[in-house]
């Protein structure tokens, strides 16, 4: 069996052959009519005309004077026939071949065909090439599973070929991106504006979570990359806006999970006049319309083996208080029980005591062991003060907030509450997570003095809501890194690249 090294060898002297013909083999230009799906759809009414179609070499197949070709472009494969013509011609400097040339072609090579739609004897929809042009010379094989391109490690490195090669991952990011479409156009349906938020930012707000840090030169000062759209976005609302949102990229400078990525796509909205209350309606209406326009349905199997239903449209999901989880799992009451016995549920349920740990991220985590057994959809309320220092208070309970977190599939997917927008009040919840900040709690939230100035110009009560892609690879039935094109992993070449590449890493 040749080695990489061997064929890409070899096709290195083909693409020497084709430019001693004169054919440019990287042409800038393409034509094309009709994608390749369309020629099957509109089979009927395209018969007998002249069509142009590109795509990818699949697979090549010459009988004689006779020769089959198969192309894919991002619909569909479509097959081409290609018969020898003695009056044939080929303008070499348009980087068009004859059948002859057929031998500088290989699997994974772009080409352009024009010509007319034929079925073939045995019933295959096919284009009776006129003319063929070269688009793009490949000079690696396009591998597949049958030649062992399985590896997950090596499938994550290389996604252009796990594309290529996996359909289903092909089109798990036509539904990533249907996703954030069906996200985008049902809050413009509904009124929202969308308004992009800095990335950069003095003070890294609203989430806990460890920042990324860079320098801009320009301003020779240290910036953090967002964790979070909240602040800023509430600011807009100080601003005059009544409903806005942002979908885009936030960093937290944290480990992989299968739950988790350091940089992900993020979508928050804020909306003026409303409360959690209101909030819950359109979270279920948001999620399911998701669902119907990515997926086209609402039942799923998740991951984990879970089975989840959305629900109809006159259903609400149920509510289940944190207080009351920890209190029936734990026997804790998380209002006076101490770190000490926080940390003695946490041994005894074989969860880590951490040096840094206080109360609240030790109920957290006691928390977080329950969260995994609930499949949902349900709404998590009665979310004490002391681990939400953003939220309004529910009326008569200030030790509780007005926040609703989406419970789905074992996992809180969406966050949620009234707003606080008393800025004596949000200065006070800033200065104790600071004082959590420097007691060795890197994920607790900073103080943003510009934050609470900007407050007291007056923000009217509002509801604010954030999901991240993680719903999408939750629904998907992936795992996070399988659930983006290309996720962050250590920089490595392995050992064939360095031998391809002798220039570049010597011999």
């Amino acid at each position: 069996m040749a080695t990489l090294k061997e064929l890409r060898d070899e096709r290195l002297r083909k693409l020497e052959d084709l430019k001693q013909l004169g054919v440019n083999p990287y042409p800038a230009k393409a034509e094309r009519t009709h994608n390749n799906r369309s020629i099957h759809a509109d089979f009927t009414s395209l018969e007998g005309q002249e069509v142009g179609v590109v795509g990818r070499i699949v697979s090549i197949r010459k009988f004689g004077k006779i020769a089959f070709i198969i192309i894919k472009d991002d619909s569909d494969e479509l097959q081409l026939l290609w018969r020898f013509d003695e009056a044939a011609t080929a303008d070499r400097a348009n980087s068009e071949l004859l059948l002859n040339d057929i031998t500088l072609l290989d699997a994974g090579d772009f080409v352009e065909a024009a010509g007319k739609v034929i079925k073939t004897q045995t019933g295959e929809d096919s284009v009776e090439v006129q003319k063929l042009r070269l688009l793009t010379k490949s000079l690696r094989p396009m591998p597949t599973t049958h030649d062992g391109f399985t590896n997950k490690e090596v499938r994550l490195r290389r996604r252009y070929i796990d594309t290529n090669v996996n359909s289903d991952v092909f089109q798990r990011y036509i539904r990533r991106s249907n996703f954030w479409k069906a996200t985008r156009d049902f809050l413009n349906e509904d009124g929202f504006t969308e308004i992009n938020i800095p990335v950069l930012e003095n003070t890294a707000g609203g989430a806990d979570a460890n920042p990324f840090i860079t320098h801009m030169d320009a301003l020779d000062q240290d910036f953090y990359l967002r964790i979070s759209h909240e602040l800023p976005l509430k600011r807009l609302l100080v601003a005059g806006y009544e409903k806005v949102f942002d979908i885009g990229p936030r960093f937290r400078n944290e480990n992989y999970s299968d739950e988790h990525l350091p940089e992900h796509v993020a979508m928050e909205w804020y909306w003026a006049y409303a409360d959690w209350e209101k909030g819950m309606e359109l979270t279920e209406r948001l999620v399911r319309t998701i669902a119907d326009r990515t997926w086209g349905t609402r039942q799923f199997k998740l991951l984990n083996e879970q089975e989840i239903d959305l629900g109809t449209d006159d259903q609400h999901w149920p509510r289940i208080s944190f207080v009351n989880v920890i209190r029936d799992h734990y026997g804790l009451d998380v209002f006076s029980c101490t770190l000490e016995e926080v940390q003695d549920q946490l041994k005894q349920h074989g969860l880590e005591v951490e040096k840094q740990d206080n109360r609240a991220r030790g109920i957290d985590k006691l928390w977080k062991k329950v969260r995994g057994t609930l499949a949902g959809p349900a709404f998590l309320v009665d979310i004490p003060t002391f681990l939400q220092p953003l939220a309004k208070t529910q009326p008569g309970r200030p030790e509780l907030t007005e926040q609703f977190n989406l419970l789905l599939g074992g996992s809180e997917l969406c966050k949620a509450y009234s707003e606080l927008n008393d800025p004596v009040d949000q200065l006070n919840r800033f200065l104790e997570q600071q004082a959590m900040r420097d007691a060795g709690d890197d994920e607790a939230q900073m103080l943003d003095i510009d934050y609470v100035e900007a407050l007291e110009y007056a923000m009217p009560p509002a509801c604010g809501f954030g999901f991240s892609e993680r719903l999408f690879w939750v629904l998907e039935g992936v795992t996070a890194r399988e659930g983006v094109p290309f996720p962050q992993l250590r920089s490595e070449v392995d050992e064939v690249t360095k031998g391809v590449y002798p220039e570049v890493f010597g011999s």
